[in-house]
């Protein structure tokens, strides 16, 4: 690295430094620490359906079918805003700064939540939680992608988002517990619920005191030499745990400086330079948010509804439910890094929808029980998700740097909007009707939502695998 002249343009070898790295401790501590935001978002989406019918059960809250597809609603909307928002400043103030203040908001109001008094207070307090972890979301998916070597890039995004599961799995296990009722009293299990996020939120704070900055925002922003020191204790600490760093050249990039990148840029990349991209990712965000949103939080309320199962048992259906959304990513990211990112995301879409189709005829026929049902949506979802988990990576290495956090945000955001913050509401809605059929048709066009996004990705998408994210997207800054 060279300092800039009086121009502000400066010469850097930090992509080529970060890239040339094999997988070491350094990179699971970073997937650890940072990773957890996943974690935490599966244990709210999960304890918000396992807790459903404790919810409708509660002589304080006495919730409605609807009522708890609504305040779903409230937290991805939530979820949503907070995307917008801190993804805005996570590119203007940095990456560190902004995922300790959105755990900051998460913990509060997950705590928050488990006061609730009235279905208005709960609608507030997760809205608040889903803002929390819309950030969140942003702050961290662009700072994993730029820690993270090109050759690993693939499948280590497709298992991080796939740690959702972990925290489904968590909570799911955590309302068999709380919501039995010789354990706690019905409406104190659900709220005992709510505050397992908080304490894992608290340990989140510790470990996430070490992570630096990302070397990748700070060359953008002037800041090279800590960029470079950054690095320099990277490497050292490769070293010192057995790693061999290579000694090879780097390439070296010449990055005009910036303080911040203008809205109007923003926009210029998204809508002009790369709106191929643009359509690409919207396609596969919104559908997969509603095939996730609306399946997995109104997912109690169909087995309570149609098949008679004890709220308190809920959690037991959600656990090898939870499995095989884990394993999908898991066992399937690989091949995204080595036969490539177009085949395998349409691939993954394409199946998913066509077993949505399948299962969702057998459901509507009456010719499944609760336990092949629950078969059905885990071999579903071995698939569905690594092709959502494949949707965030998109996204998140498919545009350039100094708009990354503020494109996922925005993909987020609309992508939700487009295809998650109605669905809980409207499934909720078809549940109440007591209609199999009713039900089929939201089912179907999940499905056929899915299929679309297949055939876009397969003709629009980017060859993104083992590729630097300079090579992917060059900076807007680069010289």
């Amino acid at each position: 690295m060279s300092a800039g002249p009086d121009n502000g343009v400066i010469e850097t070898s930090v992509p080529g430094r970060l890239d040339r790295l094999r997988w070491g401790r350094f990179h699971t501590l970073i997937v650890l620490a940072l990773g957890i935001t996943w974690v935490l978002d599966g244990l709210e989406v999960t304890l918000a359906g396992s807790v459903a019918g404790a919810l409708k059960e509660s002589p304080v809250l006495q919730l409605s079918n609807a009522e708890v597809g609504l305040a779903s609603s409230f937290y991805l909307a939530g979820a949503v805003l907070g995307a917008v928002l801190f993804g805005w400043l996570t590119d203007r103030l940095g990456r560190k700064r902004l995922f300790v203040i959105t755990l900051g908001v998460y913990l509060v109001a997950t705590a928050a939540t488990a006061f609730s008094w009235n279905f208005a207070s709960f609608a507030l307090f997760r809205f608040l939680t889903g803002a929390g972890i819309g950030g969140e979301y942003t702050a961290i998916a662009s700072a994993i992608q730029e820690f993270i070597p090109a050759r690993y890039r693939g499948h280590a995004d497709l298992v991080i988002n796939g740690s959702f599961w972990i925290g489904a799995g968590a909570g799911a296990a955590g309302s068999i517990v709380l919501l039995d009722p010789s354990f706690l009293p019905p409406d104190i299990g659900w709220r005992a619920a709510f505050f397992i996020g908080s304490l894992l939120g608290l340990g989140i704070l510790v470990m996430r005191r070490w992570i630096p900055e990302s070397p990748r925002w700070l060359m953008t922003h002037g800041r090279a030499d800590e960029a470079h020191e950054i690095l320099d204790q990277i490497e050292d600490h490769h070293r010192n745990h057995g790693h061999h760093v290579p000694d090879s050249d780097v390439p070296i990039m010449r990055i005009q400086t910036r303080s911040h990148t203008p809205l109007r840029e923003v926009w210029h990349a998204l809508f002009h330079v790369h709106r191929q991209r643009t359509f690409v990712g919207l396609a596969l965000m919104a559908s997969q948010a509603f095939f996730y949103n609306a399946i997995f939080f109104t997912y109690a309320l169909v087995l309570t509804d149609f098949y008679g199962i004890e709220a308190s048992h809920v959690g037991w259906y959600l656990l090898p439910f939870a499995a095989g959304n884990f394993l999908g990513p898991l066992l399937l990211g690989r091949l995204f890094d080595t036969i490539g990112r177009r085949p395998m995301i349409a691939l993954t879409y394409a199946v998913s929808g066509l077993l949505l189709a399948l299962a969702g005829a057998l459901f509507a026929a009456g010719l499944l029980s609760a336990g092949w049902q629950t078969f059905a949506w885990t071999v579903i979802f071995f698939f569905g998700s690594a092709a959502a988990s494949s949707a965030y990576l998109t996204v998140s290495e498919t545009f350039p740097l100094e708009v990354r956090a503020l494109a996922i945000a925005f993909f987020y955001a609309v992508g939700t909007g487009i295809g998650g913050i109605g669905a809980p509401f409207l499934f909720g809605a078809l549940i109440d009707t007591g209609s199999r059929f009713s039900l089929f048709g939201g089912y179907l066009f999940g499905a056929g939502l899915m299929l679309a996004a297949a055939v876009v990705v397969a003709r629009y998408g980017v060859d993104a695998e083992r590729k630097s994210l300079e090579t992917v997207a060059e900076p807007l800054s680069a010289v």
